[in-house]
């Protein structure tokens, strides 16, 4: 009994980590988005780093769809546009 409530505690605790990993990666996504469009002239580098941290926070995204993980929190994003 006791180790089933201990369970369900590490596994909250690994989906509030995991949630806050993905706002981070949202957010560096955006500001890698603000950063190509600013710039003039961009070259690879530059798409290559944006196209990474996008895939980044894709990779993570599918993990907390894979964990079915329901977040109640508003993504910053949302709302500042």
């Amino acid at each position: 009994m006791f180790s089933l409530f201990r369970y369900s505690s590490m596994k909250q605790n690994y989906d509030d980590q995991l949630l806050d990993t993905i706002n981070f990666l949202k957010n560096d996504w955006d500001q890698a988005v603000q950063t190509e469009q600013a710039v003039s002239e961009t070259d690879n580098h530059l798409f290559a780093q944006t196209m990474l941290t996008k895939q980044k926070y894709m990779f993570m995204y599918r993990q907390a769809r894979k964990r079915n993980i329901k977040n109640d929190r508003i993504q910053p994003s949302v709302y500042e546009n």
